[in-house]
């Protein structure tokens, strides 16, 4: 009997005192959109509930900060697997400068220098949002073809030096990956 009175706060316990997923909002992909250039494929999305307050207070402490973006291009094919034509990875980094009050959102591959922002909610707001990814010439695409794309966001991890990781042991609680969305159309 002692035993069991024993799980059973061990288990309460670990409810009350660890955050636990089934808290907190689950991140999530959505606005997604596809059109095209002259040139190219453009992917938009934006990725909702991705900030706990942890990781807040750990980029304000100077912590950098980076999602990765995976996209797919997947062609339908009947009676025969689906192809995949392309993947690309889209990386976007935010490091607040605790000097200078200033944060900064990198985002790679576009070839320019980091965006500054003096307000969080707007540094949150570039993070979060991926505009017109280049995904694919339109010359490896075929016309009246069915494709579809696919897109998942996941916050890396942060690696800290290691008497910085006993520090901040919350690191590892805030951590996500949303599942792949998935978006049809045809080429016209």
């Amino acid at each position: 009997m002692l035993k069991k009175i024993f799980v059973v706060l061990m288990i309460l316990g670990s409810i009350i005192l660890l955050p636990g997923r089934g808290y907190s909002l689950e991140a999530r992909i959505t606005d997604f959109l596809i059109n095209t250039s002259d040139r190219d494929l453009l992917v938009h999305f934006k990725v909702k509930d991705c900030f706990t307050k942890k990781m807040e207070e750990a980029i304000l402490a100077g912590i950098p900060t980076t999602f990765t973006f995976f996209l797919e291009l997947h062609r339908e094919r009947d009676f025969w697997f689906d192809s995949k034509l392309v993947s690309g990875v889209t990386r976007h980094t935010v490091k607040y400068d605790t000097v200078k009050k200033i944060f900064y959102v990198t985002f790679s591959g576009n070839g320019r220098g980091p965006l500054e922002f003096s307000d969080f909610d707007k540094a949150k707001r570039a993070m979060e949002e991926v505009n017109a990814a280049a995904l694919a010439p339109l010359n490896q695409m075929i016309k009246d073809g069915r494709y579809y794309v696919k897109v998942k966001a996941k916050l890396d991890k942060v690696r800290l030096p290691l008497s910085m990781e006993y520090v901040f042991f919350f690191v590892s609680l805030w951590d996500f990956e949303t599942g792949w969305e998935r978006k049809d159309f045809v080429y016209k």
